[in-house]
């Protein structure tokens, strides 16, 4: 299984950027797939899922301002980041598991830097 994450970049604050993971050997409908997302000195935190059912989960700090979806003929997930803040700056990974606690694939991290 590989996961490329792909969409980062520099924006200024309130703007928006979106993420693309795309997935192989495995499809993005089955399980979970979500998103998290590591600051300079921080731990890895949860950012937002999206269930083999279409089931949608996020983190009170995106709730919002950040969309999860998926594309299944790409085999792609996606997330919609609009009003960015400074505080979202981050490396965001993509991630696949079989429950929502267990992510066992994961991608290699798009930086999403925003500016004050």
């Amino acid at each position: 299984v590989q996961l490329q994450a792909s969409g980062g970049g520099l924006v200024q604050a309130g703007g928006s950027l979106r993420l693309s993971c795309a997935a192989s050997g495995r499809t993005v409908s089955s399980g979970f797939m979500g998103w998290f997302r590591q600051a300079p000195g921080k731990e890895r935190d949860f950012v937002a899922a999206i269930s083999w059912s279409g089931g949608k989960y996020y983190a009170d700090s995106v709730k919002g301002r950040f969309t999860i979806s998926r594309d299944d003929p790409k085999n792609t997930v996606y997330l919609q980041m609009n009003s960015l803040k400074p505080e979202d700056t981050a490396v965001y990974y993509c991630a696949a598991g079989d429950t929502p606690s267990t992510y066992k694939y994961w991608g290699q991290g798009t930086q999403v830097t925003v500016s004050s």
